[in-house]
This record gives structure tokens, sequence and C-alpha cells, in this order.
């Protein structure tokens, strides 16, 4: 390891590191030795698992919601609330870019939304200026390429609402704005930044956007994608938790 990846290791080795996954983490062999438990917040109940000094958030819940029904704001407050002091998101997307092909991670380094972020900050007027953590991102690249995944450091991920998929005339708008698009990041990090949490995405690429490949896009090419992305994310993570442990 070299004298800046050994730095930024134990730069970004803290006490509490909390891992938010989405619905194909929800039955990962990697966390059946993890501990279940349930937090309240002035938003919800949470259902969080915990090992050591980990934590990790499955973001839909179990039964799992669709993206737009995630309450964000109870995710976020758990995590604050059980003490996490860095929070690595793993966000499925779809690439907006030939060069970004499906089977790759990017991490990106800004973001837009066009719908309503959600926040913390209803009853009072608090301003604040968005930016994801540089130092965890280069981090996480290093990280990442350690454990052999091919990775893009920077990008822009445009969050859309969902449940759907975008159609082919709004991925030809997105892509000249953006690198990748998906359904839940934006208002993660959001929420994380106004609770003084670094935060930084692993986007996992598990398709190009309708109409970006020259072949019509498929669920069942998804849902392959996905199942093949979550073995080097299994590894990623039980990379990031022995770094921590050691």
């Amino acid at each position: 390891m070299t004298p800046e990846k050994q730095q930024r290791a134990a730069e970004y080795k803290p006490l509490r590191t909390a891992i938010i996954g989405g619905t194909s983490l929800l039955h990962s062999p990697i966390f059946s030795a993890w501990s279940k438990e349930t937090t309240d917040t002035p938003y919800g109940s949470v259902q969080f698992l915990r090992k050591d000094f980990c934590l990790f958030i499955q973001r839909h819940g179990d039964p799992p919601l669709p993206p737009h029904m995630i309450d964000h704001r109870a995710c976020v407050q758990a995590l604050a609330d059980l003490g996490a002091d860095r929070v690595i998101a793993v966000n499925s997307v779809g690439s907006l870019n030939k060069n970004i092909e499906p089977g790759s991670f990017l991490i990106p380094d800004d973001f837009i939304s066009f719908g309503q972020i959600p926040t913390f900050f209803d009853d009072r007027m608090r301003f604040m200026i968005p930016e994801m953590d540089t130092g965890m991102a280069r981090f996480l690249t290093d990280l990442c390429r350690d454990t052999g995944l091919k990775v893009h450091l920077g990008g822009t991920y445009i969050q859309t609402t969902g449940p759907r998929l975008e159609t082919r005339a709004e991925i030809r708008l997105l892509k000249e704005y953006g690198d990748v698009v998906g359904m839940t990041m934006a208002s993660e990090a959001t929420l994380c930044m106004e609770r003084g949490i670094p935060y930084a995405s692993i986007c996992s690429v598990d398709n190009y956007g309708h109409g970006i490949a020259d072949v019509p896009l498929t669920m069942a090419e998804i849902e392959a994608n996905v199942a093949g992305n979550m073995r080097a994310i299994e590894s990623l993570i039980n990379t990031i938790i022995k770094q921590g442990a050691e």
C-alpha cells in the first residue's frame, strides 16, 4: 500500500461505519451473523443490523417499499442516533454513457434531483451548500481497485422519482447532464450532509439507460447484472469491514 493510501485508510477508519444498501442486499449471506435490532426515531421505527463497529440499513425495509415510499429521514436519523460517523451507500444505477459499462462501479462527486428532496429543516430557515465527501470517495476508490473492481471516480448522479424506469426521451435529456441515473442517492446524501455525517456512494452500474445501448433494455438483463454485481459488492463490503477491524 502506498503512503497516500495508508494515510487515507487511517483517516477513514472511524469508530462506526454505516452501510446503506438496496433490495439486492436484503438476503445477502454477508449479514447472516449480524444482530437484528430496531430503533425509534421521530420519523418512524427503523430496523438495522449490527456487527462490532458496523451498522447496516436496508433502505427499502423488509418487506421492501418502492423507491418513492422510502422514509429517508427515518433511516438517516437512525444512523445519526446510533453514532455513525461515516455512511457508505450502495446504489443501483443505470448508465447514461456508453463508456460507463454495466458491471462497473462509479463513485459520484455531484448529483442532480428534479424532484423534492427530503430535509430535516422543515421548521427553520437553514441553508446548506451540498458537497460530496471527496476524501472518502478517494478512499473507497482505493478499496475498489485493491479488490479488483472496475471503478470510475467522479461523475454526476441524477435522481428520478421512480418506481418506473425512465423513458427513452427522458434518457436523451438526462445524458446531457449526468453520468448515471437512480432513485435514492440524492435524498440520502442531502440528509447525511444536514446531519454532518460524511457520505459517499458506490454506484453499481446494472444496465444502460433506456435507449443508450443498441439493443432494447429488458428487466431480465437488469436482474442478471444486479446478481453479478452483488458478488463484487459483497467482496467490497468484506474489505471495508476487514479494513476497519485491523
